[in-house]
């Protein structure tokens, strides 16, 4: 642990920032989310100014509940810096709804939602196999719309998109609609 410790702060002082960045993603570890994890995530979430944030309440029940569904990235700390929770829908067992992706305002720009997303279908895909993938995004959420969009083509499956919910469903007054994007089918 002490080396690690020493090796980050040399790689920090020393390289170029894609450099720093490069070798900080290959300190980090993607596994299933801990219930003790709940807090990191909401705060992520919080921190992130575009995801709907739950109740801290509903991140330790997400990561107890779904964590056979859900990702988490960790620093060389063990620290949260990343997560993708998701869940299977129960009528379509072979498809896994993403809810959110987050990561830390440290750690953009590195492509670890895409990792992250990856990581997930992978697991999900060895565990019970996957047709499909689906997530809502709002319009405006142009960095949702590029992980997803790139995923389908790092794949190669289509993506499909639908207005799910229109905004005038949700409480809030100036809601934008849930387009629904459905990714698959995978193994065709």
């Amino acid at each position: 642990m002490q080396f690690r410790n020493l090796l980050g702060k040399f790689i920090r002082m020393t390289a170029a920032p894609a450099e720093c960045a490069r070798a900080r993603n290959e300190l980090l570890t993607i596994e299933a989310p801990r219930v003790e994890d709940g807090a990191a995530i909401w705060r992520i979430a919080r921190n992130s100014k575009v995801l709907d944030l739950n109740s801290s309440y509903s991140y330790l029940l997400w990561c107890r509940d779904f964590a056979a569904t859900s990702v988490v990235a960790r620093d060389e700390h063990g620290e949260p810096i990343a997560f993708v929770t998701g869940y299977v829908r129960p009528e379509r067992p072979q498809t896994l709804v993403v809810w959110q992706v987050a990561v830390d305002d440290a750690h953009r720009g590195e492509g670890l939602a895409a990792r992250l997303l990856d990581a997930l279908t992978e697991r999900v895909a060895a565990g019970q196999g996957l047709r499909s993938v689906e997530t809502t995004i709002t319009p405006d959420n142009t960095a949702s719309n590029r992980l997803f969009t790139s995923y389908a083509q790092r794949h190669d499956v289509a993506v499909e998109r639908e207005v799910l919910f229109d905004g005038d469903l949700f409480p809030e007054d100036a809601h934008l609609p849930e387009v629904l994007y459905r990714i698959g089918p995978f193994g065709a």
